[in-house]
């Protein structure tokens, strides 16, 4: 079913276009991500599907029936009741009704004969109305999302107001997922969440049974949660079907097959051209040439293709090498005020080691790196560079900027023996070049300051960067960059990051902090997930024997637990089983809407895949519903 159509849509600002003629159509399944460079228009678009803003020329469309709700990048989320009650707001519906309920219930007792038959009967429909609308369910649905979003009892009765601005972002997307529309839309959903946060958001939306429309810098959530993705550049909207990896690979494709068609025609063009000039003039292949001239009237001018948008590019070299102990941390504590986050943390840093720091909010992550460079006291222990370390320090409060100064300036005055023409060169390789290059810095977006922070950075040569969150403020095409030159970069690194496709190209290793210290994993993001789990299972193993070596399980119950482990390694095979089969079906619904695209005219065609289609997706909602139900069963 069709939820969504856009037809020819087009936004401009004065003679400036954004986009134009953009056409799209969202289903009732899909899984949508919207993918391109900081200022192509993507937050606008998703404003014109939403209703927010209104486009310039073209419309939208869609059933009048169909629910939608959006969140927008920057929020002004704000309410006057408790976190729990907001949340409890959208059910007012099924509070109403649950009212109605108990209101019968208490005059059944009253009533007798055809009136009590008939009460019976309202209260049987009324009990089905509310049992469709999760009225059974509605307060264990809140308390989930609500602790999904690490929004724990203690915050159930603070008032909304209260919160910081992070927390009412995650509040107001938290209040859309419970909504449950049939068309979700959100602007940068991973904003202000800690990796165990994005974890749960992913499980929840893949389980979605809406559609959703994404945009996102994270493209390891985009990974996990698409399945189509648009790409918006140039002012154009084109789609690729997967998800955000397969994206990449098929645009690589895409313009390669452009690359070889337009050559190959232009060379069909030279060799035709180049026989009518020899041969139009002499009598005995002048109608030869002429017909030549006519395939070439005739023949449809393939565009040169369009090389990508310019990037940045950044690199990173040390001016000398260091020792090969880097950084030696030692039963550390560090917080604030004496208020410790995390201890002890231990680590041996050697050189060429590129170590991811993860952990919860709050934790100390940044705050550990503030203490390395000097910036915080060390509570407790002790932190040691190793010999000729030279260490660059990338902060994401940006306070290392003046202001005042033109971008020029910025970097000139810490190389004021550098030539001109050689500031004004690295500036350009960070997308700085003109009359951008006068701009005051504190007139800069987010990204263009986090670029000249690189910048400055990367004239330093320092053979040890320490990096607190360096991709925030970056669209994806520069974050990419910053990637390949940090693998390139022939020193140490040690950084704070969100970004688990970043942490899984860039770390070698994974230092996890917690409240009870620090633990370091020999390997990417994907290796410190598995190790994770492997963890998890052990303990939950270890606990069994613990209860049962004290006495309080009997052999029966012995038998019993490992019976239940077995049901349960069953029961997970199971849902594995059924997770291959919903892709599967995912994989065929894109095909068929691939070929109802292909046959827009064949209304024939188009009746037989719309018959494939409903019976697909009917398959799809009895597996979806099974899954539900072995997974509740699980209880994991």
């Amino acid at each position: 079913m069709i939820l969504l159509q856009g037809h020819n849509i087009s936004r401009t600002f004065g003679s400036d276009v954004l986009f134009e003629n953009i056409t799209l159509t969202i289903q009732d399944n899909s899984r949508l991500s919207l993918v391109g460079r900081n200022g192509a228009g993507k937050s606008t678009l998703l404003k014109i599907i939403a209703g927010v803003e209104t486009a310039s020329s073209g419309e939208i469309s869609k059933p009048k029936t169909v629910t939608m709700s959006y969140l927008a990048q920057e929020t002004s989320f704000s309410s006057e009741r408790t976190v729990y009650d907001e949340m409890l707001s959208v059910f007012e519906v099924q509070q109403d009704q649950e009212r109605q309920l108990r209101q019968m219930e208490a005059e059944m007792a009253e009533l007798t004969g055809a009136d009590l038959s008939s009460l019976m009967s309202r209260y049987d429909t009324l009990t089905e109305t509310f049992r469709h609308n999760r009225g059974f369910t509605y307060e264990s649905e809140i308390k989930n999302v609500l602790n999904g979003f690490k929004f724990t009892e203690t915050f159930w009765g603070q008032a909304v107001t209260s919160l910081s601005g992070g927390q009412k972002t995650r509040l107001a997307l938290a209040k859309i997922l419970l909504e449950t529309p049939e068309l979700l839309i959100l602007d940068e959903p991973t904003n202000h969440l800690d990796i165990d946060t994005l974890l749960w958001l992913e499980t929840y939306l893949k389980n979605y049974r809406g559609a959703i429309l994404i945009v996102s810098h994270d493209r390891y959530f985009l990974d996990k949660v698409t399945t189509e993705t648009l790409e918006l550049s140039r002012g154009k909207l084109e789609r690729y079907a997967g998800n955000y990896s397969k994206y990449i690979a098929l645009k690589a494709e895409k313009l390669a097959t452009q690359a070889k068609q337009y050559d190959k025609q232009q060379k069909e063009i030279a060799s035709l051209e180049d026989f009518v000039n020899r041969n139009l003039a002499r009598a005995s292949t002048t109608k030869r040439a002429q017909s030549r001239r006519k395939q070439l009237e005739k023949m449809t001018r393939l565009d040169q293709p369009l090389a990508d948008e310019k990037s940045a590019h950044f690199t990173f070299s040390s001016a000398t090498a260091s020792g090969n102990v880097v950084l030696t941390i030692e039963n550390a504590a560090v917080g604030h005020d004496q208020e410790v986050l995390s201890s002890p943390i231990n680590l041996d840093e050697r050189k060429y080691d590129a170590i991811a720091i993860v952990g919860p909010n709050g934790i100390g992550k940044s705050t550990l790196i503030k203490t390395i460079v000097g910036k915080l006291p060390l509570i407790e222990g002790t932190i040691k560079l190793g010999a000729n370390v030279a260490m660059g320090y990338y902060d994401q409060e940006q306070g290392g900027l003046t202001p005042a100064n033109t971008v020029l300036e910025e970097l000139w005055r810490d190389h004021s023996t550098t030539p001109e023409l050689e500031i004004r060169n690295r500036l350009g390789a960070f997308l700085f070049s003109g009359e951008d290059v006068q701009k005051t810095v504190g007139m800069l977006s987010g990204g263009e300051k986090a670029r000249l922070l690189l910048a400055k950075l990367a004239m330093q040569q320092d053979n040890f960067l320490i990096l607190d969150e360096p991709t925030n403020h970056l669209d994806i095409d520069s974050r990419e960059v910053l990637e390949n030159a940090l693998i390139d970069f022939d020193g140490t690194l040690l950084f704070v990051s969100h970004d688990r496709y970043f942490i899984n190209r860039v770390a070698d290793k994974v230092l996890e902090l917690s409240a009870s210290g620090s633990k370091l994993y020999l390997g990417d993001y994907d290796y410190y997930l598995e190790k994770k789990a492997e963890e998890a299972e052990i303990a939950e193993l270890l606990a069994r024997e613990v209860e049962e070596s004290s006495g309080q399980a009997q052999p029966s119950a012995y038998q019993a637990s490992k019976d239940d482990q077995k049901w349960r390694r069953k029961l997970r095979r199971e849902i594995e089983a059924l997770d291959d089969k919903l892709q599967a079906f995912d994989k065929q619904i894109l095909e068929i809407h691939t070929a109802m695209a292909a046959a827009a005219e064949d209304f024939v065609k188009l009746g037989e895949l719309q018959a494939d289609l409903s019976l697909i997706l009917a398959e799809k909602e009895a597996t979806e519903e099974l899954w539900l139900e072995k997974s509740e069963a699980l209880g994991d």
